[in-house]
């Protein structure tokens, strides 16, 4: 497992000289730029889960296939642009009104309802993806192969919702009130049994995104958007980009981990959150 001189008058009278000293001053000025753009800048994070056909009943953590096309026409027409969490780490300058746009647990509906909508209006997103799943024969969750797809097209990237640590089993994946949930320590845990059940598993999702997709992932959502202390170094020296639940826009100054992203429903319209 990874653990993973003298100046002078000549010399600025001269034209090599000038130009010289401007590539310098665009050069450490594009740097200040990109240090501090990001910094500038809100960034609201819309967090979604399962697209259903139109005429479903949704829950609140699905919407319907013409929904989301709705959401991405309100987005475009009011001048929103939809970055990748690469190109947050990366630095890259942000364009106007950035915004992420995620989804969580990796199902089938994101390559088979949500990928034809964000190639139709070239919108991007991040899947972040309960790894486990790809490798089991579970029809209703992505495969390798759609994984692999949707990240090559450069509008999608599949990101981490940890490996199995999503209350999987006899809870079937949902929040449980009155245990322990998503990567939280257990009361009276050994470190070792911490390290072999949520540090080894975060290690492992990330280990199969890059084996599996062909690139390292940049980003993580935390499972029911909750963090555990003893998991937060490994989860920021392997993710530039991590996520959390909050209502709120997210503050770039503040750095590109714990991000709080607002949950999407078919009751709460983008223009009660987003302006």
């Amino acid at each position: 497992m990874k653990r993973h001189t003298r100046s002078s008058n000549k010399f600025f009278r001269s034209r090599r000289g000038i130009t010289v000293l401007v590539a310098v001053v665009l050069v450490c000025g594009l740097g200040i730029w990109r240090v501090s753009a990001h910094g500038r800048t809100p960034l609201p994070v819309l967090m979604y889960h399962h697209v259903e056909a139109d005429g479903t009943e949704c829950n609140d953590m699905t919407v319907t296939e013409s929904r989301l096309e709705k959401d991405f026409c309100w987005l475009r027409d009011r001048g929103y642009h939809p970055v990748l969490p690469r190109e947050l780490a990366e630095g890259d300058p942000l364009p106007e009104k950035p915004i992420l746009i995620t989804f969580d647990d990796g199902y089938r509906s994101n390559y088979d309802l949500l990928y034809p909508l964000l190639q139709k209006y070239q919108m991007k997103a991040v899947i972040s993806i309960i790894v486990e799943m790809p490798e089991l024969p579970a029809d209703n969750f992505l495969t390798w192969d759609m994984c692999r797809e949707m990240d090559g097209s450069g509008l999608v990237e599949i990101g981490s919702h940890s490996f199995a640590l999503h209350n999987l089993g006899d809870l079937g994946g949902c929040f449980d009130p009155s245990g322990v949930n998503g990567i939280e320590r257990r009361p009276d845990e050994t470190d070792e049994a911490f390290q072999t059940r949520v540090l080894d598993d975060i290690q492992e999702s990330y280990d199969l995104i890059e084996q599996k997709v062909g690139q390292a992932p940049t980003f993580f959502a935390y499972p029911f958007g909750l963090k555990e202390p003893d998991a937060e170094e490994l989860v920021n020296r392997l993710f530039p980009v991590t996520a959390v639940t909050k209502p709120k826009i997210a503050d770039l100054k503040r750095g590109l981990h714990d991000l709080p992203r607002i949950t999407v429903t078919m009751n709460r319209e983008l223009s009660s959150v987003l302006k």
